[in-house]
């Protein structure tokens, strides 16, 4: 028998917590295939540094960037249908629990709509909606933070005889949850801080280009 010498990859993906992120996981979706992409984008929070008609203020943060993510999966049943009597719920269903699993992150789940219709009903003046889930977005052991998921699109491009899905590509948008969200005292607060600390380290040894790289022979 001959090992391979390639490494092994990580799987990509979401776990999913109860509300206030206590407890044992409700489900953890691994990305089948890793996306070839995954797009940050970041919307910095501060105050100062304009101009205008008046004296320019010197730039302060006024709290975390907000991170937003998007990357594209691709859901393939096909190794599953390969070897069915392993896999009798990917034959009688194809892929569609996967996509009913990252849909469940979108939208509350019908017990709920039910409970808020009933109080409502009762004649309860002000109805807090429960709190969701909280989701963790896993990008290896460097890269863990508490999100939201904003955008949840499918395409389903291939079906079994009874129309179940068996293969799709699910384009994700997520916007990481800070302490300006969360509070310092929630669960995902202090994951983001986690978040934020390890992201620090990794600057820390990133290392500096030279002043004579940028073509200064001291600090001006």
């Amino acid at each position: 028998m001959s090992l391979s010498s390639s490494p092994r990859v990580l799987a990509g993906g979401l776990v999913v917590l109860p509300p206030g992120g206590n407890g044992a996981p409700r489900g953890t979706i691994a990305l089948q295939y890793n996306p070839d992409t995954l797009t940050r984008s970041y919307q910095v929070q501060g105050v100062g540094g304009e101009g205008g008609g008046e004296r320019a203020q010197p730039f302060r943060f006024k709290g975390p960037a907000v991170e937003t993510l998007k990357l594209d999966a691709e859901i393939d049943a096909t190794d599953q249908l390969a070897e069915p009597e392993r896999h009798p719920n990917t034959v009688a269903f194809g892929i569609a629990p996967q996509l009913a699993l990252l849909e469940s992150l979108v939208q509350p789940a019908a017990a709920e709509l039910l409970a808020h219709n009933a109080l409502a009903a009762a004649g309860t003046l002000e109805i807090l909606p429960p709190e969701a889930p909280l989701v963790l977005f896993v990008w290896g052991a460097q890269r863990v933070a508490p999100v939201r998921v904003t955008e949840c699109s499918v395409t389903e491009e291939a079906f079994d005889p009874a129309l179940n899905p068996i293969r799709a590509r699910v384009s994700l948008g997520l916007r990481v949850l800070t302490t300006d969200d969360l509070g310092f005292a929630h669960k995902g607060g202090a994951l983001f801080l986690a978040h934020l600390q390890r992201r620090e380290r990794l600057a820390g040894v990133a290392g500096s280009a030279s002043l004579a790289a940028l073509g200064l022979n001291g600090t001006p």
